[in-house]
């Protein structure tokens, strides 16, 4: 065979070589500068540079997909045998159009954890892939696994903080046309911003997008109503809590990475901490068990704090399709019930010994205590006399029953919702200060163990909730990551992730998260981790890339305001389809 010949065989295969790149690189959907390289090469592909970052495009086994599906049917198949077996234990039948309804929203409601685990978990694993601590498919393995455990471990405070940003009409009607056209709508809203933002490549928040679906619909809740101020549609005291600690993560990710990083440099001389790996070498023994730990703890701490949001939204879900096996936890003993009514009839007691009075009736005392969660007035004699009222009714109602699991299915929507109010109401009596000045030490400690009986017979999380949720966000941590571990491991900072940068910025994301969920706060792991990195870029000396940055700091100001206009037009738009169907 001639030189003549073998040369287009030459040519067609370096065709084929450059096909076979930009395949891949439409395949993984990561715009990846290393790719970038691999397009702009020599002509001779003998010449090209050896890639120095960590392999991405590792093949999937085929094993591995199957296994991938077969535990998400199995999700979901345990999911509905549950609500089969719940709703059959308390004698509640679903309709095959309702539980058709439930199945849709319950899809919706994963699906968001679902996007949440490989939008925001890409940010625990992306310093170990770029340090090459662990190879890429074995780091988000381990991250859903952990992921998974955190879910499955937490306490559920996370879940109803979320919940009580909701306005409260629609609370106490959650299973009502417009309960169902709002847990739509702000889930829709923040699953379609979550991929607007992942589909460009920018770190964005989870909860970011949730709170801010949630304030949509509250404020277009209170303007379809007719009310004159918009944000007595949601509870501000909670929503600028929520909101101080979402705008102070960042804050505290770079500062709190900076610090350490150069404090790391101060006690730790090892050079090698503040150097790019070499090649694809893994970094030495002690180094990776640490940014190996790290990405354990955010994961675990990510789980454990944004999988509980979606557990609130599930749980609201549940209650309005099927009240009676859920309003309520019928798993409490009977045992308990007369301990919760001594505590009952106690501050009952203390409410009436500093009233003004009392209402003509239960009716009346609902009305008004709502009215004051509505408004936040509570420091009011009156409301005092309102609670005194409800307090006893509960109690007594509860009382009569034996126990919660006794409560017969009329009644349980009512005594849930009374119930809720007394709750959230001598939540803010506890805290309120005038309130305080008010009632005696004793009297303050006594609606304390009040509010503690009223949240273990309403706000519960069901095990197969919280199975169905750590599936949810552990299988999510598996797919699409690749977008935001490019983002975070090559263009926040101008060179290369170091072990001591991939380090610092995930102990200090690690230890933040959980002190959050300690205190029940819902906090952002994107924006800690990935202003951690920036922060830990400027201390090793590298500068960062503008563009990235400002793109990063205009997803963070957009969110808010996106979230709410998409949500609020949702809630809008589903509620007129349902009264133009005649619901």
């Amino acid at each position: 065979m001639g030189a003549s010949q073998i040369r287009p065989n030459r040519r067609l295969i370096y065709i084929c070589h450059k096909i076979v790149i930009v395949r891949a690189d439409c395949d993984s959907m990561v715009t990846s500068t290393f790719a970038r390289d691999a397009l702009t090469a020599d002509s001779s592909a003998s010449d090209a540079a050896p890639r120095t970052g960590p392999k991405l495009d590792h093949a999937l086994h085929p094993a591995g997909r199957w296994i991938f599906l077969a535990v998400l049917i199995g999700g979901l198949a345990y999911a509905g045998f549950s609500i089969a077996f719940d709703t059959a234990q308390v004698g509640e039948s679903l309709a095959g159009g309702a539980f058709a309804f439930l199945a849709l929203a319950l899809l919706i409601a994963l699906g968001f954890e679902f996007v949440n685990g490989f939008h925001d978990t890409a940010n625990a694993v992306a310093t170990v892939i770029y340090t090459h601590s662990m190879p890429a498919p074995l780091a988000v393995v381990w991250s859903g696994f952990f992921n998974f455990l955190g879910v499955m471990l937490s306490s559920g405070a996370v879940a109803y903080s979320i919940v009580t940003l909701l306005p409260v009409d629609l609370i106490l009607n959650v299973g009502s046309v417009g309960g169902f056209a709002m847990i739509f709508a702000l889930l829709l809203a923040a699953i379609v911003w979550n991929l607007a933002t992942w589909a460009v490549g920018l770190p964005n928040s989870s909860s970011h997008a949730l709170i801010g679906s949630i304030l949509g619909v509250g404020l277009a809740n209170q303007l379809i109503r007719g009310g004159a101020d918009g944000t007595s549609g949601v509870d501000m005291a909670q929503v600028w809590k929520v909101l101080s600690a979402l705008a102070f993560s960042p804050i505290v990710g770079f500062v709190g990475a900076l610090l350490l990083l150069l404090v790391m440099k101060r006690f730790l001389r090892d050079k090698a901490l503040y150097e790019a790996p070499e090649g694809q070498t893994p970094p030495p023994r002690g180094i990776r068990a640490l940014l190996i730990g790290t990405c354990t703890a955010v994961s675990f701490a990510h789980g454990s704090n944004d999988g509980q949001k979606g557990m609130g939204l599930i749980m609201l879900i549940l209650i309005g399709c099927a009240p009676t096996a859920y309003a309520l936890n019928r798993t409490m003993p009977e045992s308990a019930t007369p301990a919760f009514v001594q505590t009952a009839q106690a501050a009952s007691a203390a409410y009436r010994a500093h009233a003004n009075g009392a209402p003509a009736g239960v009716g009346e005392a609902r009305a008004q205590v709502t009215q004051a969660l509505k408004t936040k007035q509570v420091s009011d004699p009156v409301i005092y006399g309102a609670l005194a009222t409800l307090s006893n009714d509960v109690s007594s109602r509860i009382a009569g029953y034996g126990s919660l699991g006794k409560v017969p299915a009329a009644a349980t929507p009512n005594l849930r919702n009374d119930m809720y109010l007394v709750l959230d109401t001598t939540k803010l009596i506890a805290a309120d200060t005038s309130a305080q000045s008010r009632f005696t030490a004793q009297e303050i400690t006594t609606l304390k163990s009040y509010n503690s009986g009223l949240e273990q017979g309403t706000r519960y999380i069901p095990t197969w909730v919280k199975v169905t949720v750590a599936l949810a966000l552990g299988l999510g941590t598996m797919v699409g990551w690749k977008r935001i571990v490019v983002t975070v491991g090559e263009r926040i900072g101008k060179t290369h992730l170091t072990y001591g940068m991939g380090a610092s910025a995930e102990l200090v994301a690690a230890s933040t998260i959980l002190l959050a969920v300690n205190f029940g706060m819902p906090v952002s792991t994107t924006h800690i981790l990935s202003s951690g990195v920036a922060g830990a870029s400027v201390a090793n000396g590298a500068g960062l890339q503008r563009r990235t940055v400002m793109n990063m700091a205009l997803a963070w100001v957009m969110t808010l305001p996106v979230a709410m206009l998409l949500s609020g037009g949702l809630y809008w738009l589903l509620l007129t389809l349902a009264h133009a169907l005649g619901y």
